[in-house]
């Protein structure tokens, strides 16, 4: 908890967590990136409920992968904006519906760093991510960024696994 903030007893208003003590400034800013997947949609959902509990600006993270960017090709093309664009725009709409302020920014790079770098820019109290995102060859081969978030960010990550029918 902050210095000076304020807490009280209760639920922390999920039904997954209950605490004896609730603090109404824990988290100022909790950072969600996103691939546009399905699992990076259920994760958002929590980031979204986090920020309204508690009062906190969601800042929604798209990071075009230069890893599979074809070699003809541009990482940052029309295609790619317009995927991340969708991606943001989409869970920004959900944090407006609960009026919760939010911030997007579509960026290009090593996801993993660009999520870590983000977070330490921006002051970051919170990363919520799916533990998913790629799967398969590409998944094994790129490794999980997931996995590589919460090795190496100095901020708290909640990593959100699948839902049972995905």
């Amino acid at each position: 908890m902050r210095a000076g903030g304020r807490c009280e007893a209760g639920w922390a208003g999920f039904g997954f967590i209950r605490s004896a003590r609730v603090c109404d400034d824990m988290f100022d800013h909790i950072l969600v990136p996103t691939d546009g997947s399905a699992h990076a949609t259920r994760a958002a959902e929590y980031a979204v409920d986090l920020a309204a509990t508690y009062g906190a600006a969601l800042h929604v993270l798209y990071v075009v992968d230069v890893r599979t960017g074809h070699a003809d090709a541009p990482v940052d093309d029309d295609d790619s904006q317009t995927r991340g664009e969708s991606a943001v725009g989409d869970i920004a709409a959900r944090a407006a519906d609960r009026d919760v302020p939010v911030e997007t920014e579509i960026r290009v790079g090593l996801p993993h760093e660009v999520i870590i770098d983000y977070g330490e820019a921006r002051d970051i109290d919170l990363v919520v991510m799916g533990t998913h995102g790629t799967s398969g060859l590409e998944r094994y081969l790129l490794g999980s960024v997931a996995e590589r978030v919460v090795r190496l960010s100095d901020v708290p990550v909640l990593c959100v696994p699948p839902a049972d029918d995905e």
